[in-house]
């Protein structure tokens, strides 16, 4: 087999590839669907009277403004039970615990979360990683940390008993 016989065979079949791409990228491309439009909902007949919002039971304070690195975890922890009322204890830590989770939180200057790290996963009970980082974003935001100097970042380990309640180790005294 000459040199341009094999060339020829290799343009071939690199072309026959290129083209079942681009066939299986157009197919791939017609098989989705629009979202479905929604309807228009009915005008009420009259106006609705005006309905005061409900007040919100957890409803947490304005944080105020952290004048430390260490009044700021302090805030933080306080805030992570005041937010999840249902999902914390107090009082002595069991042995052995279910799960510890560590996570680092680094927050924006007004003290809304800018990123949330999970610094160490346990080995069991994986899912309270989740439940750790839904609470940081429940208690959120952590007060005005503009003045304090930067990383803005705090470290909290939470300390899950086995019914999946955890409590800050921060207040752990």
């Amino acid at each position: 087999m000459s040199c341009t016989e094999e060339s020829s065979a290799r343009r071939t079949r690199w072309h026959a590839a290129r083209l079942g791409a681009a066939l299986a990228l157009t197919l791939g491309a017609c098989s989705t669907t629009a979202p479905p439009t929604p309807k228009p909902s009915p005008a009420p007949a009259r106006p609705a009277a005006p309905v005061a919002p409900a007040p919100s039971a957890g409803a947490l304070p304005a944080p105020e403004a952290p004048r430390t690195l260490a009044g700021l975890r302090l805030q933080a922890a306080r805030r992570l039970v005041a937010a999840n009322p249902g999902m914390t204890y107090s009082g002595e830590v069991p042995e052995p615990l279910l799960a510890i989770p560590v996570l680092e939180v680094e927050l924006n200057a007004d003290g809304s979360v800018r990123r949330i790290e999970v610094l160490r996963e346990p080995r069991q009970a994986k899912d309270t990683i989740q439940l750790s980082i839904d609470a940081v974003r429940r208690a959120a935001p952590f007060g005005d940390v503009s003045k304090l100097p930067r990383p803005w970042k705090f470290t909290e380990t939470f300390l899950f008993r086995d019914d999946r309640k955890f409590k800050p180790r921060t207040l752990d005294s």
